[in-house]
């Protein structure tokens, strides 16, 4: 069986497959989250700088910038398993890398761990988001699919952290990364769960046309202006907030609370859309998105209090966890079916190049105005987002999926 439009009308994985879909995915990124969280952890316990920590870091979100592209290219010709297997190999041999680093006190093991963490997260991703979009068969289950798979890395991010905390505290650093050893392992064992469909062969004599070509359509041109201009925004919260909050004289555990209330804000709005993803205009709800988050960047930094920065923070949680689950759902109706992996990967390629420059840039501009100044960015480039928003077109392409 494939996964052409005429075939996938049968496809009712959408119970049992969709959650090993969304189950593989939390796994393989608690395995990158779990590295993530040991290896800065040991690098600072060996004496290493804030400067080496972040390198390392940045080292996760750079991997996924070469390989976005080939991993949507290999999720439309191969389905799911081929690159979700290539993924957990990767997330796995980084795991093993990087606890070799911690024994034999290896530094370059670790970066070239970390390297292989971030990028297998970008080649599994793509695969998960494409196959979870083929199992919805109407724009209201695509909304409901794409709210659990954003929900997969916030259950990731949240849980991840503090059970390796937790493990380093009682048993260790190499007890730790063990456990992130183990993570990709029973995300391939979850993920073959997933019903196999191999995507339709390329008719003989065609030639593949690149990613690249995707850009041509002005809509979903405007939908990646969207999107990067938004997840640029949640970079920018993550930057200003322990700033102005050491400004306005807060305590480590009020700033916690104010990122705390983002995140929380954020899994809430995507559990409300699958609840009511049938009520939901996907462009109309950009858009207001867009307005509360530029509204609220503006007024952030006069915000009193912890209490203040936390109801902020939470505007900024409902607006922007809500742009992933619409940019995901319209992208998938915006593209033909049979490239709806290279969307992906264009999509995860942007959001990632903005990720690794955004807050270079941010630093930069706080340290020659002022600590808010990053928000003010980031509302002006909203508002000249909308226009973009504004130039979406109603979707052409039904989703072809199966029941759900």
């Amino acid at each position: 069986m494939t996964h052409d439009a005429s075939a996938t009308k049968g496809y009712t994985g959408l119970s049992a497959g969709f959650v090993a879909v969304i189950a593989s995915l939390v796994a393989v990124h608690a395995c990158m989250a779990t590295t993530r969280v040991a290896a800065t952890l040991w690098v600072l316990h060996q004496g290493y700088g804030g400067g080496f920590v972040g390198v390392l870091l940045s080292l996760f979100a750079v991997a996924p910038l070469g390989l976005s592209l080939w991993a949507g290219r290999l999720a439309d010709r191969h389905g799911f398993h081929r690159p979700v297997g290539i993924g957990v190999a990767m997330a796995f041999a980084g795991a093993v890398l990087a606890l070799c680093a911690q024994v034999l006190g290896w530094v370059w093991l670790l970066a070239s761990g970390c390297l292989l963490c971030g990028g297998a997260v970008a080649v599994a991703a793509v695969a998960i988001q494409r196959e979870a979009g083929l199992m919805a068969h109407d724009a209201s289950q695509l909304k409901r699919v794409f709210s659990w798979v954003a929900l997969g890395p916030a259950l990731s991010n949240a849980f991840a952290p503090v059970i390796t905390g937790i493990v380093i505290d009682t048993a260790g650093f190499t007890a730790a990364l063990v456990l992130s050893t183990l993570l990709p392992l029973a995300a391939w064992a979850i993920a073959r769960r997933v019903p196999r469909h191999v995507p339709a062969p390329a008719k003989a004599g065609v030639k593949p046309r690149p990613a690249w070509d995707l850009l041509k359509d002005r809509g979903l041109r405007n939908l990646l202006i969207v999107n990067v201009a938004m997840s640029s925004c949640w970079d920018a919260h993550s930057f200003v907030v322990p700033v102005v909050g050491h400004a306005k004289g807060l305590s480590a555990s009020s700033i916690g609370l104010v990122l705390g209330s983002f995140a929380a804000a954020a899994t809430l709005v995507r559990l409300a859309i699958v609840r009511w993803a049938h009520r939901i205009d996907d462009v109309k709800a950009l858009r207001v998105a867009m307005a509360v988050a530029t509204v609220t960047l503006l007024v952030y930094a006069w915000l009193p209090g912890t209490l203040g920065l936390m109801l902020g923070s939470a505007m900024l949680g409902l607006a922007l966890g809500a742009v992933q689950p619409m940019v995901l759902a319209t992208m998938h109706q915006v593209t033909p079916p049979d490239r709806h992996g290279q969307a992906l990967g264009l999509r995860m390629l942007a959001a990632n190049g903005a990720t690794v420059a955004m807050p270079l840039g941010f630093g930069v501009l706080a340290a020659a105005s002022v600590a808010a100044a990053p928000l003010w960015l980031m509302a002006s480039i909203l508002v000249g987002a909308q226009w973009a928003a504004r130039q979406i077109e109603s979707p052409r392409h039904e989703p072809p999926g199966g029941a759900p």
